[in-house]
């Protein structure tokens, strides 16, 4: 087996521990959601064994990362563009998911629970963004509001209106971002109204 896959192999103990306390998920837990036992999880984790495709597809599910993420597989396709999650150093973890450079480029979002007293730190900048909730409770201040936006809500806005996304205490909020810039929209239609003779 040469060096660097030997490398790769021995990451992934490492990697799934951070995941699973990430998450603040316990060993028993782990075992129950993915049918693992909590005793090969523990050996997997510490290094001590080489897990399999039959252990990594069910510890990726639970995770909510890829196959590729789990054992940090080397990227493929077009070098110029990562489309590897990234974790901000506040918990965040942002997930481009456009190729094409310039026009709107488009991100989920999720962000770890939040605090509802949290003084937001407002920013500004040239642009265009669009939001939409996927899962959890989304805080967005806009200006002077402070809006909770739920599963399927959106907001649109320039955002030069200083402004702040976060989760609230409720739990972690998975969000779709469209991110333009200043005067490019999303465009939104929908279907005319019909008159009442129709």
């Amino acid at each position: 087996m040469n060096d660097g896959l030997e490398r790769t192999l021995d990451a992934v103990g490492p990697r799934l521990k951070r995941l699973r306390q990430a998450r603040e998920v316990t060993l028993t837990d782990l075992a129950a959601e993915t049918g693992i036992s909590a005793s090969t999880l523990s050996r997997l984790e510490a290094g001590l064994r080489r897990p399999t495709l039959e252990q990594l597809l069910p510890l990726a599910r639970a995770h909510g990362v890829t196959l590729d993420e789990l054992v940090d597989a080397p990227p493929t396709g077009d070098p110029r563009v990562n489309m590897r999650p990234v974790a901000t150093k506040d918990g965040a973890t942002v997930l481009p998911l456009t190729r094409r450079p310039g026009g709107i480029q488009a991100y989920k979002f999720i962000l770890p629970t939040g605090s509802d007293d949290r003084e937001p730190e407002l920013r500004s900048h040239e642009g265009f963004d669009w939001a939409y909730v996927l899962n959890g409770t989304l805080r967005l201040v806009l200006g002077e509001h402070d809006l909770r936006l739920k599963p399927g809500e959106a907001a649109e806005f320039d955002t030069r209106t200083p402004h702040w996304f976060g989760a609230t205490s409720a739990g972690p909020v998975e969000f779709l971002s469209l991110i333009g810039r200043q005067g490019e929209r999303a465009h939104v239609r929908v279907a005319p109204k019909r008159s009442q003779s129709e």
